[in-house]
């Protein structure tokens, strides 16, 4: 057995890759090796230990989740068959669900909408597929379409001087899972992460597994704030922030005049937007469809099937911290883009092993346990108490 496989069967990958009748699935080692790598720079940067295969199959381990082929191993995503290829379907939202009808143009759905949506998709080309869901806000995408794209930092202000890490306020604008993985890391590191959420819409992952939740967020403070009738208190904070981490799509909060362009500049800031396929798209993205999307799937001999559990999500949120560590380094001043379907692109560009046999493959184990994260707002007063200490101090 290579090492890469032995490696990639022992972090849990393996586990999660491949048919649910068949083997593990090896062909992708090589993303662990690269992973691991910048897991090792990251690390040595921020002072802290850390795992990519914790990172890549934490949660799966948190969840009990195994290797279901064509079915993402979280159960929201799809590999569907089209005339031309493959493409993948989110419907993980009760927003996607009520669409799938306009999607398919039916008047009604079963309750349960795949084969529904599955026939329908082995009529159409994958082009058709991706351009309908896109205007029905449908996370969806063509395998192989997007290809691999680096972290881009732009000049945004002036850069500061060398800063410790416990000196450092973060703004974690983010949800899910890549965005807040950047802060988890950043809070392991020492600096101060405040976990921005609205009333309206929290984190989604709030309401799903606690641990995961916890895990991502235990280490930062809660800040509950309405985007829209509390915009001046958010403007505020993101004025004072050394780091802003957003997650959504940037016309959520340009429109808002809460973008990188409209905040007061700080010299050193570093703005990271983490996006589904770059700043000027509105499409949506999800870990296991961006994955597709750069082409980051198995290998298996009768077709594309899921490679890990939502890969696109945690290997962007490692990227984007190495991004945000090399700012620090240059003395920020930037705005950071990573894509998602571009970082998939990046690790789908590795060589693929052609394996002939199977080796075993180990069940993902979880992370250390966590602290409890806090609960929605429950640090409000600490957050404005930052914000009106640093807007006494200089700059």
């Amino acid at each position: 057995m290579s090492d890469a496989a032995a490696q990639w069967g022992s972090s849990g990958l393996a586990y999660l890759t491949g048919l649910p009748d068949g083997p593990p699935d090896f062909s992708r080692a090589g993303v662990l090796i690269r992973a691991e790598q910048v897991a090792a720079a990251v690390g040595a940067r921020l002072g802290v230990p850390v795992a990519a295969p914790t990172l890549l199959a934490g949660r799966a381990a948190l969840l009990g989740l195994t290797r279901r082929g064509r079915t993402a191993a979280g159960g929201g995503t799809r590999l569907l068959a089209t005339r031309d290829g493959w493409c993948a379907v989110t419907l993980s939202r009760p927003d996607d669900i009520a669409a799938v009808p306009a999607l398919l143009e039916v008047d009604d759905i079963t309750d349960d909408p795949w084969p529904m949506v599955q026939r329908w998709a082995a009529t159409r080309v994958t082009s058709a597929i991706t351009d309908r869901a896109e205007l029905l806000d449908i996370p969806a995408a063509r395998l192989g379409e997007v290809s691999a794209m680096a972290p881009r930092a732009r000049r945004n202000g002036a850069p500061a001087g060398p800063r410790e890490f416990a000196d450092l306020l973060v703004a974690d604008l983010s949800s899910m899972w890549a965005g807040p993985l950047c802060g988890h890391l950043l809070a392991r590191a020492g600096a101060t992460v405040v976990k921005v959420e609205s009333p309206c819409r929290p984190d989604g992952t709030r309401l799903g597994n606690r641990e995961f939740f916890d895990w991502m967020n235990g280490e930062k403070l809660s800040c509950c704030l309405d985007f829209d009738t509390q915009a001046d208190e958010l403007r505020a904070l993101l004025t004072v922030a050394d780091i802003v981490i957003e997650g959504s799509r940037p016309a959520a909060l340009a429109r808002r005049r809460l973008g990188p362009q409209h905040i007061a500049p700080r010299p050193g800031r570093i703005w990271l937007r983490i996006t589904g396929y770059g700043p000027e798209s509105t499409r949506p993205a999800f870990g296991d469809d961006a994955a597709v999307a750069g082409g980051l799937v198995g290998a298996s001999v009768q077709g594309p099937v899921f490679c890990g559990d939502a890969i696109a999500d945690p290997l962007t949120g490692l990227e984007a911290t190495a991004a945000v560590a090399e700012s620090l380094l240059r003395g920020g001043g930037e705005v950071i883009d990573v894509t998602m379907a571009g970082t998939a692109g990046a690790y789908a560009a590795l060589p693929v092993a052609e394996l002939a046999e199977s080796w075993p493959a180990t069940v993902p184990q979880p992370p250390p346990s966590q602290c409890r994260a806090a609960d929605l707002g429950a640090d409000n007063d600490v957050v404005r108490r930052t914000v009106s200490e640093r807007q006494l101090l200089p700059c």
